[in-house]
């Protein structure tokens, strides 16, 4: 059965839906085959993966609203080993209209297990808020990645993130871990970066990735151009960060041996 993550944080321009993208891109550069869900009303994961706006297609919406089975939804990317489920502005409609559904969190959960077994990975890119769509998320998710631009007030807002995840733990997903912690936009060139980085592997230890993505300009000329940056520019640091996570990723599931993911702070 597929690994479903979670890619959420609450603040939005951390790098979420970049990470997203090249993350389901890098795990499928390595074999391994991979569908990203696109949970947010934006669309911008659609759209960065060379999906323009369209309203007449069908998306993730269809599913949790209309019940349209996911494995109807699902589209290649151009890229072997890759799928989306895409999404489009209709699903804003979908953190009104699910409020009046029982057991409304766990809408997406009970509609991905038919396709499951599919993918290896399944990666859900997450709205900037804890609204309904992204509890639906976090409680279909068997973790989470948390990416954390490298700035001021950065551990607070991963702390009380952490907090929430806690909650939600008990509530709601009981089994639910932190894959980890992701560091973005890092520019090694400000003290502040660096502080911000020590800041949050001394408090948060072996839940912080090793790898860190960098700042880089072709990273985020990609999206406009509608490919992941392993097409874009597969030489380029940004490129060699994300395969470096996605290597990491691999290693800390059943394929690995690190153990990342598994007790991962979200004990309470």
């Amino acid at each position: 059965m597929g690994r479903v993550i979670a890619i959420a944080n609450r603040k939005g321009g951390v790098g979420k839906t970049t990470s997203a993208i090249n993350l389901g891109a890098g795990l499928a550069t390595q074999g391994v085959t991979t569908l990203i869900i696109d949970c947010d009303p934006q669309s911008n994961t659609t759209g960065g993966l060379g999906f323009p706006k369209d309203p007449h297609r069908r998306s993730l919406y269809h599913a949790l609203l209309l019940d349209t089975p996911l494995a109807d939804l699902i589209v290649p990317c151009g890229m072997d080993r890759l799928s989306l489920i895409p999404s489009e502005k209709d699903l804003i409609g979908a953190t009104i209209e699910l409020l009046d559904r029982p057991n409304r969190e766990h809408v997406l959960r009970r509609k991905l297990e038919p396709i499951r077994d599919r993918f290896q990975f399944l990666i859900l890119d997450c709205p900037p808020a804890m609204d309904i769509l992204t509890l639906n998320a976090l409680v279909a998710a068997d973790t989470v990645i948390v990416p954390v631009q490298c700035e001021y007030m950065a551990l607070e807002g991963v702390s009380e993130l952490r907090d929430n995840l806690r909650r939600l733990k008990h509530s709601l997903n009981p089994k639910l871990e932190i894959e980890g912690i992701l560091l973005t936009m890092y520019d090694e060139r400000t003290s502040l970066a660096k502080q911000v980085r020590d800041d949050l592997r001394q408090f948060f230890g072996d839940k912080v990735f090793a790898t860190i993505i960098p700042r880089n300009v072709r990273l985020a000329e990609a999206p406009s151009f509608g490919q992941p940056i392993f097409l874009y520019d597969p030489h380029c640091r940004g490129a060699e960060s994300y395969l470096e996570l996605a290597k990491e990723v691999i290693r800390g599931t059943g394929l690995g041996a690190t153990g990342r993911g598994q007790g991962l702070g979200v004990r309470g």
